[in-house]
């Protein structure tokens, strides 16, 4: 199995998905496009293609932006899924799978940061690769927008905060809005660089202190991402 990820921040980072492929012996290959590395021209060189998140949106431009292109993203999204290849976003990387399918990026009913339950829809308590998830699980957040849906997306997992956690767009295209990948390592740097937006979202409902954040054990829903993903790539 072949997987690259693309990373969009320094202080983001693949977090849980990392141990997850090297466990597995897969083969790694990265795009950190904040360090001026270009996606792939194409989808040959993968057989699984991971998208993480960052502050961007699907919308920013090169002149916002310049490392970040949203346009080339989407290019290689769509390539994959022609191919057959497994696909995966998460929160901004679920977004640009939606945009490259023609779904416009939401925005959230509430900003969440922190950890908080997600619940199970109808279609996701009976889909077979998220069984193990029981019919709620508390989960990792930074987001304040949200994956559009096409016509064919079914939705899986949502919040009191955001409708769409975890949606499918297609058989082996999955976009999560949440994010189960979160270490202690991985929540630390983006509490170093969110300092600001902290400050600015506290008192909002579902909003978590830096406390909180970094008291949380992550581990029972990284081993349910783990199941997961060795569902997804059997």
């Amino acid at each position: 199995m072949r997987v690259h990820f693309v990373i969009h921040e320094s202080f983001e980072s693949a977090g849980a998905y990392l141990p997850w492929a090297e466990s597995r012996g897969y083969t790694i290959t990265w795009s950190r496009v904040y360090a001026g590395e270009t996606v792939p021209a194409n989808a040959d060189g993968f057989d699984m293609l991971v998208v993480f998140g960052g502050p961007q949106s699907p919308r920013t431009t090169l002149a916002e932006c310049p490392y970040f292109d949203s346009q080339a993203e989407q290019q290689l999204i769509r390539q994959a899924i022609t191919a057959g290849r497994t696909v995966v976003g998460i929160c901004l990387g679920s977004q640009l799978i939606g945009e490259a399918l023609g779904a416009a990026v939401g925005q959230s009913p509430e900003k969440e940061i922190g950890h908080y339950p997600i619940t199970l829809t109808a279609a996701g308590l009976e889909h077979p690769l998220f069984s193990h998830f029981g019919s709620s699980l508390t989960v990792g957040h930074w987001h304040n927008d949200m994956p559009g849906l096409t016509a064919e997306t079914v939705v899986l997992a949502e919040s009191a905060g955001c409708p769409r956690q975890i949606v499918q767009y297609r058989d082996r295209v999955y976009g999560f809005q949440c994010h189960m990948e979160f270490t202690a390592d991985a929540v630390e740097g983006l509490i170093q660089h969110s300092e600001q937006e902290l400050a600015e979202a506290k008192g909002k409902p579902f909003i978590r202190s830096v406390e909180e954040i970094r008291a949380h054990d992550y581990r029972e829903m990284n081993q349910k991402l783990w199941e997961f993903l060795d569902k997804l790539t059997q």
